[in-house]
């Protein structure tokens, strides 16, 4: 904080007392009653502030959810709030959150995703490696027996563990090219067999 901003702050502190001082002066009649308005005032304050914090949470409970569409040929994936496209794939009947990643060759499991599907990442042979946004990481190449989106099914499909630190899955372009059709628009990404 630049010593502008500390003189405004200390301006702004110093005409909120002089305010408060006078509100209390003039109402000193009344200052129960004053006090509950304050008190009422401070809890919708409190509460506005509770439901922004906690609309991230909401908003995923609101907003639509990937639909699979045509018997199955076709899957609607809605853009989320931070301009991802995220899809839930059932990787060895487990479901799997990733995020759809044009730019990623391959399909790109974090750590906990691959414990969670069966694999034991420690026991995996990390002898490739992949340049990402955070630099060089070690891979290793492992297959999963079944990777579902709804009724789409794939057996045996070859995917990679990386052994840095990812928050979520990648679906690279080793998935999205079993689609005939891949489209983007209307916030959408629209993947057709």
């Amino acid at each position: 904080m630049d010593s502008y901003s500390i003189g405004n702050l200390a301006y702004l502190v110093l005409l909120g007392c002089a305010l408060l001082f006078y509100f209390l002066i003039s109402n000193r009649q009344s200052l129960g009653q004053m006090a509950r308005h304050a008190l009422l005032w401070g809890l919708i304050f409190i509460g506005v502030i509770a439901a922004a914090g906690l609309w991230s949470d909401i908003r995923r409970d609101i907003v639509p959810q990937q639909a699979v569409f045509d018997e199955g040929s076709r899957i609607e994936i809605p853009q989320a709030h931070d301009n991802h496209y995220y899809l839930t794939a059932a990787v060895n009947g487990k479901p799997v959150l990733f995020v759809v990643d044009t730019g990623a060759t391959d399909i790109v499991l974090s750590r906990a995703d691959a414990r969670m599907v069966g694999i034991d990442p420690d026991a995996l042979v990390y002898s490739g490696r992949a340049g990402t946004a955070n630099g060089v990481v070690d891979t290793a190449r492992t297959t999963v027996a079944e990777m579902a989106v709804g009724p789409l099914v794939d057996r045996d499909v070859a995917v990679w563990v990386n052994r840095g630190d990812m928050g979520t899955s990648l679906l690279g372009m080793a998935y999205l090219q079993r689609f005939e059709r891949i489209e983007i628009s209307g916030g959408k990404l629209v993947l057709e067999r």
